[in-house]
């Protein structure tokens, strides 16, 4: 019988900062993970935006080093150092060689703490996020997701992007952002996760030196967010048709967290999904064809996405449709199976990875003041029968709303409002 795997132990610092240290044996390199439980979905209307482009700012200059210092002198030791906003966390990662933990904390420590905050570094960034926002509005199957998430949560945090736009990036001062960040980093929201070559006693020792000063209070707890619903059809001259079509679902507490995770696997996850081969395969329809599911504390959405010719466009968000509504009629037992096959494989290949082992930790810290237990998730995950994945499809139709964007030639415009009729009549 296999051994059960540790769980690695959570310790918290008098500020309310958490560590977690997961060491993994035979590893000659270690991943640092510094979390904010806290991103995009913190943001109002006005600063929108306004935490990615934090984010940026801090690697201008942070304590005593400058831009160039930060990366040299990660690099110097073999190290990566990144950083990543979303709606509900903001990460601050650092890849290194075995001893390289002191160094990575004391580099991320700064970033976290201790940005410089210049007015011209800020007046440049301002510049290169809004490329980078423009950037996204020209890369079809970026701007496409935007333009659905939009229309299914129109008018609140998760309705908009996390780029910002170039008026809200605009109003941000070196004053105003630094009062963010006291907000978004503050140590009830911070997790220090390190995994591989570490040892607990010395990421103890340096999350205390490090960030036991930690100081600032959260920002409030965003609103539940409420699915809207609707239709973005934006005519652009290109050659393919991209479609992005969400129906409302679960947050990753609720109980049927993997019940949708295994309805999207079965959907469109793979060559093998009902999707891909109704769409592709048997009637050549698209190219690119795939569902996905992506949750976030409260709530969620189950998505598809196609790339197809403008022509075909209709009738593939016809077929989106019937699939749908064939899952809420139910699933056999051979393509759950292999659901669950590919969901294990996923969450165990990641736990090969010391950066994702950290990543995983964290968020589980945030979102359930522990860490889960590998075989814990597999258990819920093969508890999950069929009966589980139609009354999901139930749930996510029953009311009546969906979201729908559509970003290519003028004549796929329609394809958004045939999906609908199609789901609902």
């Amino acid at each position: 019988m296999r051994k059960a795997e540790a769980l690695p132990n959570i310790h918290t610092l008098k500020n309310g900062v958490r560590v977690v240290c997961d060491p993994i044996d035979g590893l000659e390199t270690l991943a640092l993970s510094v979390v904010a439980g806290r991103g995009a979905r913190s943001e109002d209307e006005a600063r929108s935006g306004w935490s990615h482009l934090l984010e940026h700012m801090v690697f201008k200059g942070a304590g005593d080093r400058s831009a160039r210092d930060i990366v040299e002198v990660v690099e110097a030791e073999g190290g990566q150092i990144n950083a990543a906003t979303g709606y509900e966390r903001t990460s601050f990662q650092i890849r290194a060689l075995k001893g390289g933990l002191d160094l990575g904390s004391a580099v991320v420590a700064d970033l976290v703490q201790r940005p410089t905050m210049d007015a011209g570094d800020l007046a440049r960034e301002i510049q290169v996020v809004g490329q980078e926002i423009a950037e996204a509005a020209d890369t079809p199957d970026d701007h496409v997701f935007e333009m659905a998430q939009d229309a299914a949560f129109n008018g609140q945090p998760l309705g908009r992007p996390i780029l910002g736009t170039d008026e809200s990036i605009g109003r941000a001062d070196p004053a105003a952002l630094a009062a963010w960040r006291s907000e978004l980093y503050a140590p009830d929201g911070l997790v220090i996760c390190a995994s591989g070559a570490v040892d607990e006693d010395e990421l103890l020792a340096l999350a205390e030196r490090d960030f036991g000063g930690a100081a600032g209070q959260g920002a409030s707890k965003p609103v539940p967010a409420a699915f809207v619903g609707g239709v973005r059809a934006t005519p652009k001259a290109l050659e393919q048709a991209n479609l992005v079509f969400l129906l409302p679902a679960v947050g990753v507490r609720s109980e049927a967290y993997f019940a949708l995770r295994l309805y999207a696997e079965i959907l469109g996850g793979g060559m093998a999904s009902r999707l891909f081969q109704e769409a592709r395969e048997k009637r050549g329809l698209a190219y690119a064809v795939d569902a996905y599911s992506e949750t976030y504390a409260d709530t969620g959405v189950m998505g598809v996405f196609a790339g197809c010719a403008a022509k075909d466009s209709v009738e593939l968000a016809k077929v989106a449709a019937e699939e749908i509504k064939g899952m809420a009629a139910g699933v056999q037992g051979a393509e759950l199976a292999r659901a669950k096959a590919q969901l294990k494989a996923s969450m165990f290949m990641a736990r090969e990875q010391p950066l994702s082992r950290a990543e995983q930790a964290a968020a589980q810290v945030l979102l359930f003041d522990r860490t889960l237990p590998p075989g814990e998730l597999a258990a819920q995950i093969d508890a999950v029968e069929a009966a589980d994945i139609a009354r999901l499809g139930a749930q996510m139709l029953a009311p009546g709303a969906a979201a729908a964007s559509i970003l290519g030639p003028k004549s796929a415009m329609k394809a958004g409002e045939a999906f609908q009729r199609a789901l609902f009549g």
